[in-house]
């Protein structure tokens, strides 16, 4: 399965991703510079992507908790936004297209 990265210089990364795995899992333990400081418990933004418009649709819908995450934490928060935390990877999603958020810069 292939997760594509865009980081915060508009270079894309085409990583391998496991199944079950979080994309935020992949995206750091790849060396990406992802803060992530809850570790993806869902409870801080700094995990923040965008999403592609054409995987938004295969995406499981956003929790509460996550949207509370995002409005309250995040920074840039449009439309095709979700924590990474709360992706998880599945045949469904091979090729899925995300993008480093402002904020979530690993300093």
């Amino acid at each position: 399965m292939k997760l594509f990265v865009t980081d915060f210089s508009g270079i894309e990364h085409e990583l391998e991703a496991i199944e079950g795995w979080r994309v935020m899992e992949i995206i750091r333990d790849y060396g990406l510079p992802i803060k992530a400081e809850c570790g993806g418990c869902c409870l801080c933004g700094t995990c923040h992507v965008y999403v592609a418009d054409e995987w938004l649709d295969r995406l499981y819908p956003k929790s509460d908790d996550e949207e509370d995450r995002l409005m309250e934490d995040a920074v840039g928060v449009g439309s095709n936004s979700r924590l990474s935390c709360q992706i998880l990877m599945s045949e469904a999603l091979d090729g899925l297209r995300v993008t480093l958020a402002p904020g979530s810069e690993k300093e």
